[in-house]
């Protein structure tokens, strides 16, 4: 991660309030909007370090962007876009961009909670944890056993998780409890190219590389009660916190449109200040390709997120009972770009390392939800736990209703793994009483807590903000790392 950066001018900045910063759009001739952070004076120094700002800059440049480009707390460096980056677009006259969704497109973590508590799972944890490893496969390019043929990979691409309930590997309950109900419309299986097929045919159920995860987690704290009993939470609970995306498939869709874009925005006389952030007018056929790829993609992700729940009932049965029960409490994605309503306009959300927070008031929230706001999870680093909390309908006005997707990286991979290395960091971890399993102790040392802002700082940024309302505590347990 490099920490070179273009300096902006100290008047062009200016703190609105203790948990929001802006940058005037008179900072630079080419911006069209302010660009917008929520942090403290904290975390506004850790996201000072890198190119986080220079590039959200960047995207307040873009043609057809409102209001303002926003970094949401736990934000830092990425690829055109920083991760932690919210951007709306006009789909009249605006933009859509791969960098602005990301590689691992529909990224997401999903809660699922159990009927036993974690004082009862305790004496069981280190069998539950293994079973977990052995029967959601990880690593870089590692496949499943749920391996496709071109109508099946079709069906996933358009019908989403429908597909799966209709395979016996999701519920209705499942469905109802998954952002847009698994299944994006407007996939067009024709647009994802031969080689994304070929790199996700083997990959649901897999759970991939990098800050992927299965954790066995407990319910430490609760700070909402009514909330946490709308969410289904309970202190000491038993749940399951579940990270991973569109795996090799949603990387090779990136891969190609970047360069498509990129080869064709001249003839849109698009002018960029980083060719990072290639884009195409929404309406033109590259965006339209674009468009109907990247939903193709999100519905695999959700797809795989489904099919890693199959086999984690399936492991804790076989560990912790045949009555048990693991219910979905929801599953959120970030890394994907969507169309919605604000205020009679409809607008191409990108939200990259950045998630729905979506109040009771929005026809999105869920019915189950419609009293308190739609759940949001903010994952912390191994050991240092993870908030449950609930979308704000004032959020639509302050981020698009938009909130972490995690704590964010204050620091590089290379700069983890040179502070320690894997097998100190399980050591850490284990002394804490927490159970891990990870392939690879290189990327165990690149997932370090140390490599993470502080969760507590950012979701009390959160909180303070406007964007979303604590609920509860997680502690982590036992980890599954990819």
């Amino acid at each position: 991660m490099t920490t070179m950066t273009r300096p902006v001018a100290p008047k062009a900045i200016r703190r609105v309030s203790d948990t929001l910063v802006e940058i005037s759009k008179d900072a630079r001739r080419d911006m069209r909007v302010p660009a917008r952070v929520y942090a403290d004076e904290t975390l506004w120094s850790q996201i000072s370090r890198d190119r986080t700002l220079e590039q959200l800059m960047n995207v307040a440049t873009l043609p057809g962007i409102v209001e303002a480009a926003y970094a949401i707390p736990d934000a830092h460096e990425g690829y055109g876009f920083p991760v932690g980056g919210v951007a709306a677009f006009r789909t009249t006259d605006g933009i859509i961009s791969p960098g602005g969704v990301g590689y691992d497109i529909n990224c997401g973590v999903r809660l699922l909670v159990c009927n036993r508590t974690a004082k009862h799972a305790r004496g069981r944890l280190e069998p539950l944890v293994h079973e977990l490893s052995r029967a959601i496969p990880s690593g870089a390019g590692r496949g499943g056993t749920f391996e496709m043929n071109d109508a099946e990979l079709d069906r996933v691409f358009v019908e989403g998780c429908g597909y799966l309930r209709e395979r016996g590997w999701a519920t209705d309950h499942d469905l109802a409890h998954t952002e847009s109900g698994g299944c994006l419309p407007g996939a067009e299986p024709a647009r994802v190219s031969r080689r994304a097929r070929e790199r996700g045919r083997s990959q649901l159920g897999t759970m991939g590389a990098g800050n992927h995860f299965v954790e066995v987690e407990r319910v430490e704290r609760i700070f909402d009660e009514q909330a946490a009993e709308a969410l289904g939470l309970a202190e000491d609970q038993l749940a399951l916190l579940v990270h991973t995306g569109s795996r090799g498939l949603g990387h090779q869709v990136c891969t190609d449109y970047v360069s498509r874009m990129d080869e064709t925005m001249s003839e849109h006389g698009i002018a960029l200040p980083d060719r990072q952030l290639a884009c195409a007018p929404f309406g033109s056929n590259e965006g339209r390709a674009y468009f109907g790829a990247m939903c193709a993609a999100a519905n695999f992700a959700w797809c795989n997120r489904q099919m890693i729940t199959h086999l984690a009932r399936g492991a804790f049965a076989q560990v912790l009972g045949r009555d048990v029960e693991l219910r979905l409490v929801y599953d959120v994605a970030h890394n994907v770009a969507k169309v919605e309503e604000y205020g009679g306009v409809h607008l191409c959300v990108h939200r990259k390392g950045a998630t729905r927070a979506f109040g009771p008031s929005r026809p999105e929230t869920p019915a189950a939800y419609k009293g308190v706001g739609q759940p949001v999870f903010i994952p912390g680093s191994m050991g240092t736990g993870s908030c449950v909390l609930v979308g704000q309908d004032d959020a639509r006005h302050l981020s698009f209703g938009s909130a972490c997707h995690g704590a964010g990286r204050r620091m590089s991979r290379g700069e983890a793994r040179r502070t320690s290395d894997g097998r100190e960091v399980k050591r850490e971890l284990e002394q804490l009483g927490i159970v891990v399993r990870c392939p690879s102790l290189k990327e165990l040392a690149e997932e370090a807590p140390y490599a993470y802002k502080d969760v507590d700082r950012v979701v009390d940024v959160v909180h303070r903000a406007g964007l979303a309302r604590k609920v509860a505590r997680l502690a982590a347990m036992g980890v599954v790392k990819a």
